[in-house]
């Protein structure tokens, strides 16, 4: 066998589901089943149109928020937090005790901590003259 290496920007679909599922069957077998189920929290307009959201995931016992955006129209009316308190209600019924978000927006980051979230880890210049920030949450209760 003479494997070959491919670099490429526009991965198909298909390719990347065959390296999910090979990634979550070796994981399963490794620490058990993910129970991996997405989650998200929508705000939508008058008309229908989204304004803000939430999406993530629920796995092995935490929630992981991968993005949270709000429209310009809805800042400062605490949406983020209204929508965080919903996704962390979804993910106790799911049996969730933790959450995490990361963040490299200093505004989203007090939302986070308002919200009970403590930073845990910091990538410096990611992006280049920011710091990522890694917080979590127990979502159980003292």
């Amino acid at each position: 066998m003479n494997p070959q290496l491919i670099v490429t920007s526009n991965p198909e679909p298909d390719e990347l589901a065959i390296i999910g599922a090979r990634l979550s069957a070796f994981n399963d077998a490794d620490v058990g089943r993910s129970e991996r189920t997405p989650l998200a929290v929508f705000v939508r307009g008058e008309n229908g149109q989204l304004l803000a959201g939430i999406s993530g995931y629920t796995a092995w016992g935490w929630l992981y928020i991968q993005w949270l955006f709000v429209d310009e129209s809805l800042r400062g009316q605490k949406m983020a937090n209204r929508m965080l308190t919903a996704a962390e209600d979804e993910a106790r019924t799911r049996g969730c005790h933790s959450a995490w978000i990361d963040t490299f927006n200093p505004v989203a980051e007090k939302a986070y901590r308002r919200q009970g979230y403590e930073v845990f880890g910091e990538l410096p210049d990611f992006p280049v003259g920011r710091t990522r920030k890694f917080l979590k949450k127990s979502l159980i209760s003292p």
